[in-house]
């Protein structure tokens, strides 16, 4: 896959080898290229909304850095950090691997740009006013061609080439339907995220576009 990063800003004391030496020795070879392919689309989706390229792509290729760190150490080092963890994040501490991977982002690997940490951090429960790096990260991560050919996906891919924040609300509608279809918990930030995105972008959903998927 052609490489998205071809610099390091100054805010980078890594370079996207390092990165991907740490990743082939961390996450299975599957992981692996889900994170090339978040990288690309949020490349892409950076550069069809006048955002910074090279942030975009930094923050897709260390987006899952903690994704297999077992549920202990993410809870341990969440406290550690005096991150705030909810009564979800205990009984699903895998939940806190976007905020824990953007804590490794930058003891691991030196990164201190705050808009970079931040679209880490954000990438699978968002937050209310992320910013639109936030937004594209978050987008890329649900959107990715592994996540699918389907119908549903190929329109939410064409609303987030048009509106961001309306693509975050769709795609949290997409998670909260597939969560209560499998009796699974809902993380309140999620929530946050969703009201937060559609009051900034309303748009009427369509009946179409009720079927449930979800980010894994």
């Amino acid at each position: 896959m052609t490489p998205l990063v071809t610099a390091s800003p100054k805010d980078f004391l890594c370079d996207r080898q390092q990165v991907l030496a740490w990743l082939t020795a961390n996450v299975p070879a599957p992981r692996l290229q889900h994170i090339l392919r978040v990288e690309t689309m949020a490349a892409e989706l950076a550069l069809h909304h006048g955002l910074d390229v090279d942030r975009a792509a930094w923050a897709g290729l260390l987006h899952d850095l903690a994704k297999y760190f077992p549920p202990e150490r993410l809870l341990s080092m969440a406290q550690e950090a005096g991150l705030p963890i909810t009564e979800v994040d205990e009984a699903d501490p895998h939940l806190l691997h976007a905020d824990i991977s953007a804590l490794v982002a930058r003891q691991q690997f030196g990164v201190t740009d705050e808009q970079v940490l931040a679209a880490i951090a954000n990438h699978t429960l968002g937050q209310a006013g992320m910013d639109a790096l936030s937004c594209v990260v978050f987008l890329a991560d649900s959107l990715e061609p592994g996540r699918g050919q389907t119908v549903e996906l190929e329109e939410l891919r064409k609303v987030a080439h048009q509106n961001l924040q309306e693509a975050v609300w769709r795609v949290c509608d997409r998670t909260l339907l597939w969560l209560i279809d499998q009796h699974r918990l809902i993380h309140p930030r999620m929530l946050l995220t969703r009201n937060w995105a559609m009051q900034v972008a309303p748009a009427k959903p369509k009946k179409s576009e009720r079927k449930a998927t979800a980010k894994v």
